[in-house]
């Protein structure tokens, strides 16, 4: 639930664990119904431009880099040599252009259903498509699960699934059957990566019910990897990486140490320190 406040501050209210965040806006840029979501642009005071989807802040321009890089790096820096890579949703082009960082990658898919998304951000997000013409880049706006079900058998190195919240369009992205039918397009030494929700708020329901999920998907190893993302629910984000015949909880570090990247916040300690799980955390995802 969202509101905009008399004085001119952005609210978006999270009924259900009783707590809010606001952002204080100068003007709304950007009001569009989509085929399938709500979308509105706001320029804010100190937070840049704010992107919005169905009343729930979805991205800024001060802080998105903590997102777009923690559901792109520790996956990419997982895989042993990822060459083809799969991205669902992520119609903001964040992630995108985090994957195309690295030089290694031949190929990148990216499959929205809301190509309003995109046109938002050419419009006011321009950083974050400043990758979009490069020659590695196929853009597609269509059902990214009908987009999974079509794909051959073992035919990518990593999914990326940079999804909404798990309603909506998103619902279904975070059912076990699609997660079986990820698995099955995913090559030997395959890994994919799920955003994954707050860890405060979600680590016994959500992410709990997400790694299972995968597990019985048939993918051999789970890593949950918390991380700040200070305009989402509680300040405290998630991603989980799940591996087909490859440990997930191990990485490439020597790679990720001499990376000559222009990150602002993974690296190799980070990456470390977010496999490390707090005991409430380990202890939810233990629990029946």
């Amino acid at each position: 639930m969202s509101e905009l406040r008399d004085d001119q501050w952005f609210t978006e209210v999270f009924d259900s664990h009783g707590s809010a965040f606001s952002l204080k806006i100068s003007e709304k840029l950007l009001d569009v119904q989509s085929p399938y979501q709500h979308l509105e642009v706001y320029a804010t005071e100190t937070y840049g431009n704010l992107l919005v989807l169905d009343g729930c802040v979805m991205l800024t321009d001060r802080d998105n880099f903590l997102y777009h890089e923690m559901i792109a790096h520790p996956a990419l820096f997982t895989h042993q040599d990822p060459k083809r890579v799969v991205i669902i949703g992520g119609g903001d082009c964040g992630t995108l252009k985090e994957v195309l960082r690295h030089p290694g990658v031949e190929h990148v898919t990216q499959i929205d259903i809301d190509e309003e998304v995109t046109k938002a951000s050419e419009r006011f997000f321009p950083a974050l498509v400043a990758s979009n013409q490069d020659p590695r880049a196929e853009l597609l706006f269509a059902d990214g699960v009908k987009w999974v079900d079509d794909a051959p058998d073992e035919s990518i190195d990593l999914l990326i699934i940079d999804s909404t919240d798990p309603v909506g369009p998103a619902e279904g992205l975070f059912k076990t059957d699609f997660l079986k039918r990820c698995h099955r397009i995913l090559k030997s030494g395959g890994v994919m990566v799920q955003q994954s929700e707050s860890p405060l708020y979600h680590s016994g329901s959500i992410i709990r019910e997400l790694r299972r999920d995968m597990q019985e998907a048939g993918f051999d190893s789970v890593a949950t990897l918390p991380f700040p993302q200070p305009v989402y629910p509680s300040g405290w984000w998630s991603v989980t990486l799940a591996g087909k015949a490859i440990d997930v909880n191990a990485f490439r570090e020597q790679a990720a140490a001499s990376h000559d990247l222009p990150l602002e916040y993974y690296s190799v300690e980070a990456h470390r320190g977010a496999l490390a799980l707090p005991p409430f955390m380990r202890k939810a995802f233990a629990a029946k």
